[in-house]
């Protein structure tokens, strides 16, 4: 079958596309931007990719045309496809149809850590030995001499096994389950297509404000997934979280395992502590503060209860994701020692505090946090890591929730941990960023050093002139950033 990809450059539609050629599609594709490293790895996988959204590209008609959701009403291509009648499909509704409906699917949803957290699952599974699938919204960090494992993770999908070694069960497909709006012709969000038997709901905030009126319209999407986990699968997420807890309250067919992360080995026993021990089923017990030794403990299982992890991530936001992965092996039969030795080999993802340079003992990393509580974890995380460093962090407000200034109260205090921030205000942002941030600051003192600068030049300027060595340098934005992260290095070389 010729299939035809609108947005293939994207991370969810490239990914299908690599699905679709393992499957044994002729796969094309077009999109507006097309550039490396997704279009490298498609050429590569033998996918056409041409630039813009003609109506040329839809001739000679194929046999499908699967839609991404940038695409709208009164482009010419979408006209010309409606008008033509041509079959077309979502992005998530393909993925579906064509590969999840055999599976045991494992869905990993919240707004924050889905790309992390699937990412440890996968990895968890196929260090296990299980050749499950997956999909994941970014690239991971392969630091292995397992050539399997080399192989597997060299992209950002992965077909898998339809069927276990051993032919007894459906395999498994790990994917992570965003709750943004699957296409122009489908609003409701990717992971209600997905029908998982195993879901983790990491966290639930309020974000996408393009698309969702409030929290309760998020929630309403969350409840569309639960309500489609069968009595016999497991639904799997942070205790006391109670945006989920209510979203739960509107109905739930599934057994639920509660997680938690206990510091009381770092700084002793306390009420908190002791509350969430007694309300959840798995615990990760902080051996370090920044989370970069813990112990994994489950409350039910009286031969396989604990293991250690003993990793290079750090940050709690971190160590509740491999929580909450370690505890989905379980359900899938992987053994609490065999994922926790999983994860102390597990090397993080591109763009997850993933260092990029070493200039002079000068430290950069770059994040893809893009919300006030992500900024939060990821500094935390930072700060107890790299705690006898300075810490600059760079900030671009880019994602279209920001962009509408929905976050604007509490951006200048989600960077408080920094010891110096430097926010990038973009030329046409909606409302004052700079006006928001010296607002914050005259009237809470523990908001710290934070300026506001609108070129690339002028930050990239700043922190040549005043970083020194022994200091770690984030950068967080979603996107490219204008490629801030090269010119940066070459100006700390150049210094």
């Amino acid at each position: 079958m010729h299939i035809h990809i609108l947005g293939i450059c994207g991370t969810f539609m490239g990914s299908l596309a690599l699905l679709a050629r393992a499957l044994g599609h002729t796969v094309t594709g077009s999109d507006a931007n097309v550039y490396p490293p997704m279009s490298t790895q498609l050429e590569n996988a033998g996918v056409t990719i041409e630039e813009g959204y003609l109506v040329e590209h839809l001739q000679p008609a194929p046999d499908l045309v699967v839609v991404g959701n940038a695409m709208k009403r009164g482009m010419d291509v979408i006209e010309y496809m409606l008008d033509t009648g041509l079959r077309y499909t979502s992005g998530p509704q393909f993925l579906s149809e064509q590969v999840l409906q055999s599976r045991h699917v494992i869905a990993v949803a919240g707004t924050h850590g889905k790309t992390t957290t699937t990412t440890m699952l996968a990895w968890i599974l196929h260090y296990a030995g299980i050749d499950a699938g997956f999909l994941i919204g970014g690239v991971p960090l392969v630091d292995t001499t397992d050539e399997h494992l080399q192989h597997v993770f060299a992209h950002s999908s992965y077909l898998g096994a339809e069927q276990s070694s051993d032919d007894k069960q459906t395999g498994y497909f790990v994917i992570e389950a965003d709750e943004y709006d699957s296409a122009f012709f489908d609003k409701r969000s990717k992971f209600v297509h997905y029908r998982p038997r195993t879901a983790i709901l990491n966290n639930l905030e309020f974000d996408h404000a393009d698309i969702f009126a409030d929290l309760n319209a998020i929630q309403t999407q969350f409840h569309h997934m639960v309500r489609m986990i069968p009595s016999t699968g497991k639904i799997i997420m942070p205790a006391a979280t109670i945006s989920l807890e209510d979203t739960l309250a509107k109905g739930v067919w599934t057994p639920i395992w509660r997680t938690a992360v206990l510091d009381s080995a770092v700084n002793g026993v306390n009420a908190e502590d002791s509350s969430l021990r007694s309300s959840s089923d798995w615990q990760a017990e902080l051996i370090s503060a920044d989370g970069s030794q813990f112990k994994v403990v489950f409350a039910h299982d009286k031969e396989d209860t604990t293991a250690v992890v003993d990793w290079s991530m750090s940050g709690i936001h971190n160590v509740n994701n491999a929580l909450v992965a370690v505890a989905a092996a379980y359900d899938v039969g992987v053994s609490i020692s065999t994922a926790c030795a999983a994860l102390s080999a597990f090397a993080g993802i591109k763009r997850r505090m993933e260092l990029i340079g070493d200039v002079n003992d000068i430290l950069v990393f770059d994040d893809f946090a893009h919300h006030p509580t992500a900024i939060t974890t990821t500094l935390d995380g930072a700060k107890k890591k790299l705690s006898d460093r300075r810490i600059w962090a760079i900030i671009e407000p880019r994602s279209n929730t920001m962009k509408m200034g929905i976050h604007q109260d509490s951006l200048a205090q989600s960077a408080a941990l920094a010891d110096y921030t430097l926010w990038y205000e973009p030329t046409g942002l909606e409302w004052g960023l700079k006006e928001v941030i010296d607002q914050a600051k005259a009237t809470d003192d523990t908001i710290g050093n934070q300026q506001v600068l609108s070129s690339i030049e002028a930050i990239i300027e700043h922190i040549s002139a005043n970083s020194q060595s022994g200091d770690a340098i984030i950068i967080m934005s979603n996107g490219g950033f204008e490629g801030i992260h090269q010119r940066l290095l070459t100006a700390l070389n150049d210094k």
